[in-house]
């Protein structure tokens, strides 16, 4: 069974990309434990889409406090009793901290990332939504959350970027790409039954799941 092989998954990919209602279906599927990060909680991040230079610091520290906590917590559990369903992978806090911080800044969260980071358990799977940035600010917009209205084309690209080099060098656990653009998880359940069978097929390492497969 999925649940047995895969005690903790986490399920990433760029703003638009679907990663929390993956996971939220996963959880659910698995009978496992669901940790979402909790954006709204964040009360700089409204203002970091308004004024960047501003509230980059205060909003990166904000989340990264928030994961530290939540893989505390995590770490606590017992994986083997109930597993676990994530919508964030800590170890790539840094991407988006490089990418909005200045160099003096960027100092300053990597010291408290580094006395901060906690012993987060190993993922046994990563999912990665790679997805066109074009399609991601087609669904940002749909969606019209009111500060997410204020992305622009040329910041999305970076932080899809960002990703896209992060995981290209990521090796620490097994990592299952997939092509979210020919996917409908939440609206198709034969889409997410392929997505399981892949899953389940897995063997480890690095592999690729498209609609041709």
């Amino acid at each position: 069974m999925l649940a047995e092989k895969y005690r903790f998954i986490v399920v990433e990919g760029p703003i638009g990309a679907g990663k929390t209602a993956l996971a939220r279906q996963l959880a659910d599927r698995m009978h496992t434990r669901l940790q979402l990060e909790d954006t709204g909680a964040n009360p700089f991040l409204a203002k970091f889409y308004h004024d960047p230079e501003r509230y980059a610091l205060p909003a990166q520290l904000f989340f990264l406090f928030q994961r530290a906590g939540q893989m505390r917590e995590l770490a606590q559990n017992d994986l083997f009793q109930q597993g676990s369903v994530t919508d964030f992978l800590l170890d790539k806090d840094p991407l988006f901290a490089r990418l909005n911080l200045s160099d003096d800044e960027f100092k300053l969260y990597r010291e408290i990332y580094r006395h901060l980071r906690p012993q987060a358990p190993r993922p046994d799977l990563v999912i990665y939504l790679q997805t066109p940035v074009e399609t991601l600010m087609e669904r940002i917009m749909q969606r019209n959350v009111g500060h997410e209205q204020t992305i622009t084309l040329n910041y999305l690209t970076r932080i899809t970027e960002g990703y896209s080099l992060f995981f290209h060098h990521y090796e620490t656990s097994p990592l299952l790409i997939v092509n979210s653009e020919s996917f409908d998880f939440s609206g198709e359940p034969k889409d997410f039954d392929l997505l399981l069978e892949k899953m389940a097929a897995m063997r480890g390492g690095r592999e690729f799941f498209n609609r041709a497969d």
